[in-house]
């Protein structure tokens, strides 16, 4: 036989662990990049996961995607250095912290004192390093994590400051408009990825907006699920059979909504004095061409 039979009682764990200890004891990782020295180079930069996270099952496949490449041109006879790296900004690590410290939001930042905040985000950010590097191991992730890079070193925001600059050099940079999700509490614009961490179902309050009418001291009332696409709204939808009217509420506007949702939007139910006065009303079909 060319093999010896595989046992069915294999310790699969410890296997794992005797694996990446001759991995690391014999140097497999540094030989197969000092082996290629005076090759074609193939230089691979990892994109960084945040080390104050755990790691899960979603980043095996990633990590593991990310070996195939550098292995695959290793193959072919290129050298491949393999740059760890750590993401260290962004709002996921500031969020950690002020739920560890008990804040919210920029003005309580502030209150706290930067520095000090700043000083909180750089301890939180290694918080689960080991946890990441003995788990990139376990999947045969191979990079130099002796030396990595981490975003908040100044050789590295250095870097990204040149690389700005010389694009911008070249005339490559423009600015643009574009409707993106927006924290008010965070006062900045959410990248998608942002906006997706800890997405869950909750109860809220609806958005309700009050649009100037064109021609008339009044106010259209509508409601929205999306407040971040106001800056671009071009209209207003009205159901043609329902009934609308226009009202002088105890804010002293007059507004224009729903019939059927006065009382709930301006207070005054069946028990209780309404907080508004009837000037008119109207179908929805009636409100056509209106314009705000």
């Amino acid at each position: 036989m060319l093999y010896d039979k595989v046992s069915t009682d294999l310790n699969f764990v410890e296997r794992e662990q005797d694996t990446v200890k001759f991995w690391a004891e014999n140097r497999i990782f540094e030989k197969s990049v000092e082996q290629r020295e005076g090759c074609e180079t193939y230089m691979f930069y990892d994109g960084p996961p945040t080390a104050n996270g755990k790691p899960h099952i979603g980043h095996v496949l990633t990590r593991v995607i990310k070996d195939m490449i550098p292995r695959y041109h290793t193959m072919k006879g290129q050298q491949v250095p393999r740059k760890a790296g750590w993401d260290t900004h962004g709002l996921p690590v500031e969020l950690e912290v002020e739920k560890e410290i008990g804040i919210e939001g920029k003005e309580q930042i502030e209150e706290y004192g930067i520095e000090p905040f700043i000083g909180k985000c750089k301890e939180s950010v290694w918080k689960y390093k080991s946890m990441w590097e003995d788990f990139s191991g376990k999947v045969g992730f191979w990079a130099d994590m002796d030396n990595p890079y981490v975003t908040y070193y100044d050789d590295y925001i250095e870097s990204e400051w040149w690389a700005l600059k010389t694009i911008w050099d070249k005339g490559l940079l423009y600015k643009g408009f574009k409707v993106v999700p927006y924290c008010p509490c965070c006062g900045t614009p959410l990248s998608s990825h942002e906006v997706a961490q800890g997405y869950k179902t909750v109860k809220e309050r609806s958005a309700i907006v009050r649009f100037k009418c064109k021609d008339e001291d009044a106010y259209f009332l509508a409601w929205t699920t999306t407040p971040w696409t106001l800056l671009s709204n071009t209209a207003l939808c009205v159901n043609p059979q329902d009934t609308y009217i226009k009202v002088k509420a105890a804010d002293g506007y007059t507004y224009i909504l729903a019939q059927a949702l006065a009382d709930k939007v301006l207070g005054g139910g069946e028990e209780e004095t309404p907080s508004y006065e009837v000037l008119e009303s109207y179908t929805g079909r009636e409100l056509e061409f209106r314009e705000y």
